[in-house]
């Protein structure tokens, strides 16, 4: 790489600022669909990205021409579109945002084995497979195993030179029952919720087959059960569906660049204002939500965001206020107010902006049998199956996989199509109950879309499960 650099330092002289940023990522996806094995997927993308300040402006060029040519010709694009965009910039009148910085990250090393045989991944596969297909009433399933190897590099001409080594692995499972015109489908925790940081060596523990068995009879125990009710009902949420709860009504909302009105032709702006910062009453007081890149096994742990900034754990919400955005160094800069390392791209050809990382909610005090005994009359939820929110990322509807009513502190009777809707701030005033360590998991999605051209983006989130009062539960038939 040093000939990359001793060329952008020849012809990167014109420009107030430069950086480069280089990935190399190779997946491969595994799947066995209802007892037949799929094609194997397997992809590698590699290719740069320049980054040029000018007057102001800022300018983005990319290429998989790794030559110095190539590089030379993506940076004359980037300092072009800086030029070009310095006469209408939004950073015209701000201090430099980025500064220069020097490390390495790898995903935890006892999570990273040796290579494993193909014949091993697909045989785990295929015995997931069969146990979901164990009854006559499945009539589609899916075992599948979803693999990632990022190699990225980021230089700046601040004298940046940061390496990230990233290894993520996605489990999915997934059966669907029929039974008189009812079809259900319970999933492994939802749209691959497991996804985290490691390889194959990383979800050993978690079982598989056991979970396959236990969708599998969850399917066919929700074929059999009757609507949920609609009523006012105390909702005790599970984490794989607190995960979508934290994603859609505080991590998006929270995003800097959103609420300065980026995203505002295309996703929606925020309810969120600047100057609720520091003075809003965002939820209960059980309610503290971190930024947090330093979990080694979460799916969007880093030590650098894609500009080069070091990423450390910060409270965006404590004791239910609101007190820092999901902002990285330029629109800190635009909106004056301090923010977290979350300038991040999907790859190497699209330019990084406010993301989502790993978003959790701290563990509380309760245990998961506190909690129930709590509720005189209420539901429990798990695993996310629809999400529908305004685009002020306020109102929400969201529909889960499996309900089960709560009747004086008991587990009672299992019902399908559970929903609940509610407007972000209510709801989580609504909190009642925080779940502790024991009831807290290690999440995420590999989903998350954003921007102009769009960008998909893994992000992690954590959390205990939760108790809410009051909340407006449906369901989805009539």
């Amino acid at each position: 790489m040093t000939f990359w650099l001793d060329a952008l330092k020849v012809y990167g002289k014109k420009a107030d600022f430069w950086s480069l940023y280089t990935l190399d990522e190779r997946q491969e996806e595994l799947t066995i669909r209802h007892g037949v094995e799929e094609p194997i997927y397997t992809t590698r993308d590699q290719g740069a990205l320049v980054t040029v300040m000018k007057d102001g402006g800022i300018g983005y060029g990319s290429t998989q021409d790794l030559s110095e040519n190539g590089l030379k010709q993506a940076f004359d694009k980037a300092y072009n579109w800086a030029f070009l965009f310095s006469r209408h910039s939004l950073l015209k009148n701000i201090e430099m945002p980025f500064s220069a910085h020097q490390g390495t990250y790898r995903t935890n090393k006892e999570s990273i084995g040796e290579k494993v045989a193909l014949s091993t991944k697909l045989s785990l596969l295929k015995e997931a497979n069969s146990a979901l297909l164990a009854d006559d009433l499945i009539v589609d399933s899916s075992a599948s195993l979803w693999s990632i190897e990022s190699l990225s590099h980021y230089y700046n001409s601040l004298g940046s030179d940061i390496s990230q080594e990233i290894y993520s692995i996605i489990p999915a499972l997934s059966a669907t029952a029929n039974r008189n015109h009812v079809t259900q489908q319970r999933t492994l925790g939802g749209m691959r919720a497991y996804c985290q940081q490691g390889d194959f060596l990383s979800i050993v523990g978690l079982d598989l087959v056991k979970c396959a068995h236990e969708i599998r009879r969850e399917a066919i125990e929700l074929v059999h059960a009757p609507n949920c009710p609609t009523q006012i009902l105390d909702v005790l949420i599970d984490s794989d569906q607190m995960m979508l709860q934290i994603h859609e009504s505080i991590g998006h909302p929270l995003e800097l660049d959103r609420i300065l009105g980026d995203e505002r032709n295309y996703a929606g702006t925020s309810f969120v204002t600047l100057d609720m910062f520091g003075s809003y009453q965002y939820g209960s007081s059980l309610l503290n939500v971190t930024f947090d890149p330093s979990i080694r096994q979460q799916f969007a742990s880093y030590g650098y965001d894609d500009e080069g900034t070091p990423a450390t754990k910060e409270f965006v919400i404590k004791d239910g206020l609101l007190v820092r955005p999901l902002g990285a160094k330029v629109a800190q800069k635009r909106a004056h107010m301090p923010g977290v390392a979350n300038a991040r791209s999907s790859s190497w050809n699209r330019p990084p902006i406010d993301r989502m990382a790993n978003l959790n909610i701290e563990p509380g005090a309760s245990s998961f049998d506190a909690m129930l005994a709590s509720i005189e009359k209420g539901i429990y939820l798990k695993s996310n199956s629809s999400w529908s929110i305004d685009d002020s990322r306020n109102k929400f509807q969201f529909g889960c996989e499996w309900g089960q009513l709560i009747e004086n502190g008991q587990l009672k009777e299992v019902v399908r199509n559970p929903n609940y809707r509610g407007i972000s701030a209510n709801f989580w005033r609504n909190l009642h109950m925080v779940g502790d360590l024991k009831t807290f998991r290690v999440m995420g999605t590999p989903y998350c879309g954003k921007g102009e051209p769009n960008q998909c983006i893994r992000v992690g989130h954590a959390s205990p499960t939760c108790l809410f009062r009051n909340i407006d539960v449906f369901g989805g038939e009539q």
